[in-house]
């Protein structure tokens, strides 16, 4: 298949971000704010390094690239870029800002809101056809949302705003076409760092001296944001950002099974029945992904015994 490789790129990608509790926890005594500015100095700096020292040739190619598009063209791609690096920059700020003062429930709900929010924007914006097997699926993923939220209205509220602006990034990269991946992240992470640096005097705590928080940090900025942000951006280049949205779902269902299962965390019976019905949800709407993969399969099975 095709596809299968964007596809692929999608699910390692989520997967690794569902096991992001795990490099977290043990800076968990350090402010959130400290974490999300170093972590997002320090992918600024190794991408910035990486492309100055191996990628020059396709930093040329980029300029040439956005020099030979012709003026509509140039204020899109500038738009889509500039749009990207902010709807980033929104989702880690407001996605924060729910984990400090709102509760941990709604930025977790929030990436289960997501993909339903971006199939519905890939559908209005971008005219990205659904089957009818996928519109139930997003019917199953509202049902599961509905029965983890509907204790609380303020926790739906704020993990809309937080899905919102990470379906925008999803949706928007979409459309951003014509250059080169790598190229594209660092110019979003540098933009982003570069609005977050003169806030880092007022809002920064003490400079950390542990040993402990640089090595997280670097493994958060390289495994945790660099890799899978370049692998989304790659798996959107192949499939559609609705496919991308709701594989989405894999991240939180991680993160679930960790909570229960590493950290031991309370669970009740609505919840393991919530995240069930965001499982199917999942199945469903790759199914006909899935039911390729099988046919594939048969078929050159029944080749090779024949041969």
């Amino acid at each position: 298949m095709k596809t299968t490789k964007y596809y692929i790129a999608a699910i390692i990608a989520f997967v690794t971000w569902g096991l992001f509790s795990l490099v977290l926890r043990p800076i968990h005594e350090y402010p959130s704010l400290d974490i999300l500015f170093f972590r997002v100095f320090s992918c600024s700096i190794l991408m910035l390094l990486i492309a100055f020292l191996f990628k020059r040739k396709k930093i040329k190619e980029t300029v040439e690239v956005f020099k030979a598009m012709p003026k509509s063209e140039k204020r899109k791609s500038i738009l889509l870029n500039i749009g990207g690096s902010a709807f980033l920059m929104a989702n880690w700020f407001t996605f924060i800002y729910a984990m400090n003062h709102v509760s941990i429930k709604a930025a977790s709900l929030a990436y289960l809101v997501c993909p339903i929010l971006t199939t519905l924007l890939a559908y209005f914006i971008l005219k990205e056809k659904l089957l009818k097997s996928q519109w139930i699926s997003v019917g199953l993923s509202i049902s599961g949302c509905l029965l983890l939220s509907y204790t609380d209205i303020l926790d739906m509220a704020f993990s809309i705003v937080i899905g919102l602006t990470y379906a925008a990034y999803l949706v928007s990269q979409r459309a951003n076409k014509g250059f080169d991946k790598f190229i594209v992240l660092t110019f979003h992470i540098t933009l982003a760092a570069l609005f977050l640096v003169p806030f880092y005097p007022s809002y920064g705590g003490p400079v950390p001296t542990e040993l402990k928080f640089y090595l997280c940090i670097e493994t958060i900025a390289i495994l945790f944001t660099i890799v899978p942000l370049f692998l989304n951006l790659y798996a959107l280049s192949g499939i559609n950002s609705s496919t991308v949205g709701m594989l989405l779902n894999i991240n939180p269902m991680i993160a679930f099974g960790l909570a229960a299962f590493v950290f031991k965390e309370n669970i009740t019976p609505l919840q393991i029945t919530a995240y069930g019905i965001i499982f199917a949800a999942v199945l469903v709407f790759n199914s006909h992904h899935l039911f390729a993969i099988k046919q594939k399969y048969i078929l050159s099975s029944k080749d090779s015994r024949q041969t």
